[in-house]
This record gives structure tokens, sequence and C-alpha cells, in this order.
């Protein structure tokens, strides 16, 4: 299967380019943005009119989320093993985790970086931004509690859910009064772990 991902830096596309990775299928990047004020490429946006990252596009299909597209590919390519099988006793704790990750945690960072997709008006995005800078704490502090002592997020067993906790784990910027990393040991233990795949060498450098 041949897939093409809309992608720009520093977003999550960064997560699905690496699972691509792992999977060893061909693919091919098309560049866009996630600037407010530029034009997104029109296919794009028929996919997906948010006109958000990921979008993934394949020879008879396409979807966006990345989470989902990352349940999908996981799912396609099984032999790559970085999924729990549907009848595994792991399978509901890496979906929980997965939409966890996109529904809290990524929303947290969405509260900072993009306070007006929440705020009603340019004076209240201040408060959207501490809100989010907090909840960032409260949703980080959940999955390190969950981790605990496993090696990886399901156990000894590796998989797409710690190439998506260290996506997020590159996002956190001290600057913008977000957590540090080393609040949460076992989330940076296994961002550390994770980093030092082929995959991830070759997508963050």
């Amino acid at each position: 299967m041949n897939y093409k991902l809309y992608y720009a830096e520093g977003t999550a596309s960064m997560g699905v380019r690496v699972l691509l990775e792992e999977i060893g299928a061909p693919y091919e990047l098309l560049s866009t943005t996630t600037l407010r004020d530029m034009p997104r490429p029109p296919e794009q946006l028929r996919i997906n009119p948010n006109g958000w990252v990921p979008v993934l596009v394949w020879d008879d299909g396409a979807m966006y989320e990345c989470a989902a597209i990352i349940i999908f590919l996981c799912d396609q390519h099984r032999e790559i093993n970085l999924a729990p099988a549907p009848n595994s006793p792991l399978r509901s704790l890496f979906l929980q985790t997965l939409v966890y990750f996109s529904s809290s945690v990524q929303t947290a960072f969405q509260q900072d970086y993009h306070p007006y997709r929440f705020a009603d008006t340019v004076e209240d995005e201040p408060g959207i931004q501490r809100r989010g800078q907090r909840r960032l704490a409260e949703t980080l502090q959940v999955v390190d509690n969950q981790i605990g002592e496993k090696k990886w997020i399901l156990g000894e067993y590796f998989s797409a859910a710690d190439i998506y906790l260290y996506m997020l784990s590159t996002w956190l910027e001290p600057s913008r009064e977000h957590p540090a990393l080393s609040n949460f040991p076992n989330v940076q233990r296994i961002a550390q772990q994770t980093s030092v795949r082929p995959s991830v060498k070759i997508v963050y450098g």
C-alpha cells in the first residue's frame, strides 16, 4: 500500500511519519502549513475541512485525526506488532491511552498554542492559555501514574502508544510555562527510550 501524508514540522503528523517509517511502506510527504493566514492544499481541505494535520491518503481512501490514523496503520500492518490484536487483553489499554492523548493531552496543548479556538474574545485568550498550561501538568501526571514502573506503556511491549507519547513530549516548552518533562519521570523514561529508535532519528533528527 502506498501512502501520502499531509505534513508540517512540529505537528502530530511527525508521529504518524515515525509510524510509517516503522512500517517500511512507501510514503510521500505532502507539505502543508498550520499557520492561520496561509492557504492549505485543496485536497487536504476536502478530506479535513478543519485544515489540520495529519491527513493520510492511500490507494482507495483517506482519513484524519492522529489517534485514528495510528490505529488504522497498526491494524493494516499487523506484522510490525506495534498494537495489540483486537482480542488481546492489552487492546483496551492501548485504545484508551491513544484516545486520552488525543482528547485530553493534545487539547491542553491546543489551549496554550491555539487559545482562539476556545475563547469568546481576544481578552479571554490568556486565561485559556493558563488553564491549558495547568491542564498539561494534570494530564501528564495521569499518564505518568498509569505507566508506573512498567518498561513501556503496555508493559514489556513497545507499541505505537510509546511513539505517540514521545511526540507529545517534544511539544513541551518551558518558555511557555509548560511543566518540565523531568516532572514526570516515567513519561521521560519512555520518551528517552523511544528517542533512540532509527525511525525517530529519521523524523526528528
